[in-house]
């Protein structure tokens, strides 16, 4: 079994890793990491340096793994700096806004560009990136946070193409928008003040209830928008 994590060294990405170690030690690993070093080592674990926005460099990646079962996309961006996320559309910063898009949908557009017809077909095979709940269009009650839910809500569609097209040239491949829930990473820790202690997850127990549900994933699901407990999120 072949396992690319990209981004494998960010909060819900190093629980990933960490979780895939453990229920398949026989895997073979691979996992990116672009700024910051890894926080894993083990040495079932390929560690590439690869940024998720760099065309070529996500071609180099895709070249060097033959036929993996599983590709995961655990890239994000809530926040950076002083700059969060908006609560008012006067709040919108133009170059904040395409930094979202940038991080948060370009690197699954890359990877399924360079991915395409090259992931297993002798088996189930997924295609994964965790989205989130706040990008659903239907679900959305409160507004604000205009830059994370665009570019989520644009994630989400080319989530949603790529299961379109690859219904009819790789039928055997589930593709998956995930949505981890509220994980007590970087990324959330500075908006988890309201949220009640048993709805806020540790990165590892989202990464394993995510896992539960890639684990049981067939190609009938796929073009779906699942929570972390296999439950359907409207787009």
């Amino acid at each position: 079994m072949k396992i690319l994590v990209a981004a494998g060294n960010g909060g819900i990405g190093a629980a990933m890793v960490s979780v895939i170690r453990r229920r398949y030690p026989a895997a073979t690993v691979v996992a990116t990491w672009h700024t910051t070093p890894p926080v894993v080592e083990d040495d079932g674990i390929r560690w590439e340096q690869v940024d998720l926005t760099d065309d070529s460099r996500v071609k180099v990646l895709a070249d060097s793994i033959d036929s993996p079962q599983w590709v995961i996309n655990t890239a994000g961006l809530l926040h950076r700096g002083e700059q969060g996320p908006e609560k008012s559309i006067r709040q919108l910063d133009a170059d904040f806004f395409l930094h979202n898009i940038n991080t948060n949908t370009l690197p699954t557009l890359l990877l399924a560009k360079h991915f395409n017809r090259r992931l297993c077909s002798d088996s189930v095979s997924v295609f994964a990136t965790i989205s989130a709940r706040v990008g659903s269009i239907e679900d959305n009650r409160l507004g604000g946070w205009t830059s994370y839910r665009c570019s989520k809500a644009a994630l989400n569609m080319a989530l949603k193409n790529i299961s379109v097209e690859w219904s009819r040239t790789m039928k055997q491949t589930a593709v998956v928008a995930l949505h981890p829930g509220t994980t007590d990473t970087a990324l959330s820790r500075p908006f988890q003040a309201a949220v009640r202690p048993e709805k806020l997850f540790p990165a590892e127990k989202a990464a394993g209830l995510l896992l539960d549900v890639i684990e049981q994933l067939t190609p009938d699901q796929s073009g779906q928008f699942l929570a972390y407990d296999g439950s359907s999120i409207p787009w």
